[in-house]
């Protein structure tokens, strides 16, 4: 029988010998048809509004103050909705764009028609997995850097492997958007500001269901203009020497300056390019360094599958830090991330409009209906997977691979994430290398919890403790 580390109305997390049921919400017991308190409960915490029956594999409909949502959790219905009738689905909710229009602007991750049209072949070239190569290198550089500065600490150091995580991975993005080392404290800036700006945007927009189908814009307050202040003024720096001729000629924001430049009509003005360089730094440092945070709690915890990770890690590099042509080999360290991503999505909701009236599995939907696609439910349903709430990188191993449409943690269709490879691979060769020096320990008896607002992060980040390798 499992052993539970901690089980609250809330959150269940249990081990037992050789398998870890890492935190999830529990079942949602609520009484059905209380709008009002459903709404509030997933303003807190939209992870915990589902019942056990929502991860079936199925399509349903519920309506909330007037307005209707339909909840596809069922892969061929996914495809429908991302690929065969992607036109239609298109949009991203009201909710979403109104939480990022005043970080982003029209920036790709939340624009549509023609815009997104324009600039979606853009930025696929930008971050292809062809330029791998290029970036392999600043992804090796940069984490080696960091098991240095661990190196430094004393055995046992205590550090917030969140915050750890998204410096790295924000130093990363930085090298490689921007052709150049932002800086601790650049860097550091433009991580709080976005941690912030998170903590200040509502997870529910009251006005979409109140009846405005464009939603309300989100109120910007003082608090939340600061945080947005902080990333811009980065960002607008760094595009503005680009367009200056000071830029990297491998940069990210330097190909789209050259592209603007062949190609005027895409109006890449210097708004623009902040928009886009805004989104991919943000989409690329956040949902990476959300994910290696998770894989380093679920190694603390299954500490079966972390030795079986060193030794790969072992025999494949041995004492040399491990480089990109290594990748092929380390297939436990992909199988721990993509396992990973199977459990915590860094986007574990992904939120359509419907354009006109449409049909979805049996379920007639609504113009300006909210559609969610929900990874969180989809890669939890036991149809799909067995074990489903169990940690078990050897889903991914031995060629084994999901039901299409059943595992989407960049998305799915035409709107997949354009830097999936990028941030795949940035996972893997950061685990690899900061694995084959450390083991990081989350305490026994700490309370991790799932936290859903624009991304997927323990609450409070994730306090580990540092430990070397024998060895290192």
């Amino acid at each position: 029988m499992f052993s539970s580390l901690r089980q609250s109305t809330d959150i269940v997390e249990k081990l037992r010998k050789n398998a870890f049921e890492p935190a999830h919400s529990a079942y949602y017991r609520g009484k059905p048809g209380q709008s009002l308190s459903l709404i509030l409960k997933a303003r807190h915490d939209f992870l915990s509004i589902w019942r056990k029956n929502d991860y079936t594999d199925k399509v349903s409909s519920m309506t909330l103050l007037g307005r209707q949502l339909v909840i596809v959790n069922s892969p061929e219905a996914i495809r429908y909705v991302v690929a065969k009738r992607h036109e239609n689905f298109e949009r991203k909710s009201p909710q979403m764009r109104r939480a990022l229009e005043f970080l982003l602007g029209d920036g790709l991750f939340i624009s549509d028609g023609e815009t997104w049209k324009q600039r979606r072949p853009l930025v696929n070239d930008i971050v292809h997995k062809n330029r791998l190569p290029t970036f392999g290198g600043i992804m090796e550089r940069t984490a080696s850097e960091l098991a240095e500065r661990w190196s430094s600490l004393p055995d046992g150091a205590p550090v917030n492997a969140l915050y750890e995580m998204a410096g790295l991975t924000a130093e990363i993005i930085s090298r490689s958007v921007f052709g150049n080392d932002l800086g601790e404290e650049a860097a550091n800036a433009v991580t709080q500001g976005f941690e912030s700006y998170q903590s200040l945007i509502d997870s529910i927009n009251i006005g979409y269901f109140l009846g405005f189908d464009e939603g309300l814009p989100v109120l910007r307050t003082p608090k939340l203009r600061r945080s947005v202040s902080r990333i811009h003024g980065i960002i607008d720096k760094v595009v503005e020497d680009h367009l200056a001729g000071r830029g990297d000629d491998n940069s990210m924001v330097d190909l789209l300056v050259r592209r603007q430049k062949r190609n005027p009509e895409l109006k890449l003005d210097v708004v623009a390019l902040r928009n886009e360089a805004a989104t991919i730094f943000m989409a690329g440092h956040e949902t990476t360094a959300a994910t290696l945070t998770w894989a380093w709690y679920l190694l603390s915890r299954a500490q079966w599958v972390e030795k079986s990770l060193h030794e790969e890690i072992d025999r494949v590099c041995g004492d040399r830090v491990p480089t990109l042509d290594d990748l092929p080999q380390l297939e436990l360290c992909r199988a721990v991330i993509e396992e990973t991503l199977r459990l915590y999505p860094p986007v574990p909701i992904l939120a359509r409009q419907t354009g006109e009236a449409d049909r979805i599995g049996d379920i007639d939907v609504k113009p300006a209906s909210l559609i969610l696609i929900v990874p969180w439910l989809l890669h939890r349903t036991e149809a799909f997977f067995k074990d489903a709430h169990l940690f078990r990188p050897e889903r991914f191993l031995n060629g084994e691979r999901p039901i299409p449409y059943s595992y989407i943690p960049f998305a799915s269709g035409p709107r997949v994430c354009p830097g999936l490879q990028f941030g795949l691979t940035e996972a893997i060769l950061c685990l690899a290398i900061l694995a084959q020096r450390f083991k990081l320990r989350v305490a026994e008896d700490a309370k991790v919890e799932p936290q859903c607002r624009l991304t997927l992060r323990p609450r409070g980040g994730l306090p580990v403790t540092l430990h070397r390798r024998k060895g290192s």
